[in-house]
């Protein structure tokens, strides 16, 4: 354990040095830092699945967009909603998708269970895109923030960079406390057990296509948190936000970051959104060819994701589980 202590400590560092950002970096930084904390919580989200329980899914886009979708939809038009219930309503609205899609995408394996959540999160994407819903294909605005505020005083106020930026690292903040809690727990061991071998883990008793639906959930439910966050940011929302080409950024960023960590996703995240900001100012006209030749090579020399260089300079941060570990781990906890 003394990894995951050494790994929970090193995020809690971080997270304080980026809680005093606000009073060295310029509006601009601090506007980034929110994208990439947002980004960076959808592929975390979807680290749970594919990480910790083996699952590749192209549809959790569709949760991260269906929650800006929801907002922009409940909003008023010139007044400010509370965050207090539109907040709740759309990430739960996400967590219900999440859990439908999960239903019957997990009844499939493999190269299937990639092509039917690919399936459903077209659909969902066509569903906005293709029809008047809100504003079709040329998306819709959100003209007033949601407001943080209780009893007519203004707890945070989201129009201004260093307030959104600080409510995004305490969102990101919690949901790492909860990754970080689940994936530990004995749920977190169980779902690791399906993930090493499924048919002993079924012989064991475990409920595995529960443990795994109940994974999917929660995932989706924390990529809605980070697509309402998104939407409020940038006061706008579009098919593009439900559409595969997302789920697959989100996919190369938990790569890029590591899939054996609970932060991992957040590092490829800013890995990524960082090398893309510098290269389309040095390469204007190349720079998506120079991105994917960056992570083409980091995938071949860094088989771990970037965070294989943390590992390298302070020791591994989290040991990787040997085949069996995460199942005789679970045995313990349940009592099999």
């Amino acid at each position: 354990m003394g990894g995951s202590r050494r790994e929970a400590a090193l995020a809690a560092l971080t997270f304080v040095a980026l809680a005093l950002l606000p009073l060295a970096a310029p509006a601009y930084y601090l506007q980034f830092g929110a994208k990439v904390l947002l980004v960076g919580l959808a592929a975390m989200a979807l680290n749970l699945v594919v990480g910790f329980g083996g699952l590749v899914s192209l549809c959790h886009a569709a949760f991260y967009g269906l929650a800006g979708y929801t907002l922009a939809l409940v909003s008023p038009r010139y007044e400010a909603a509370s965050l207090f219930w539109t907040l709740p309503l759309a990430v739960g609205a996400s967590a219900v998708a999440a859990l439908l899609i999960g239903a019957l995408s997990l009844r499939t394996r493999g190269v299937y269970f990639i092509m039917v959540t690919l399936a459903f999160g077209q659909m969902l994407f066509y569903l906005f895109a293709d029809t008047d819903i809100a504003g079709g294909s040329d998306g819709f605005y959100i003209y007033t923030r949601p407001e943080l505020a209780l009893g007519g005083l203004t707890l945070v106020d989201l129009d201004k960079p260093t307030g959104f930026y600080l409510t995004a690292l305490a969102t990101v903040a919690l949901a790492t406390l909860l990754l970080l809690r689940l994936t530990r727990s004995p749920f977190g061991q169980a779902l690791a057990a399906a993930h090493e071998n499924e048919r002993r883990a079924r012989a064991l008793g475990f409920p595995v296509y529960r443990i795994r639906l109940a994974a999917f959930t929660v995932s989706g439910a924390l990529a809605g948190l980070a697509g309402y966050f998104a939407s409020v940011q940038f006061g706008y929302v579009a098919p593009q936000m439900l559409g595969w080409h997302f789920s697959a950024t989100i996919l190369v960023m938990v790569v890029l970051g590591g899939l054996g960590s609970v932060t991992g996703p957040l590092v490829g995240a800013a890995a990524f959104l960082g090398l893309e900001e510098v290269l389309k100012a040095a390469l204007p006209d190349h720079w998506a060819l120079a991105l994917g030749t960056v992570i083409l090579l980091v995938v071949l020399l860094l088989p771990g994701g970037v965070r294989q260089l943390a590992d390298a300079a302070l020791g591994p941060l989290s040991r990787e589980r040997p085949p069996g570990k995460p199942l005789a781990a679970a045995e313990g906890a349940t009592g099999a």
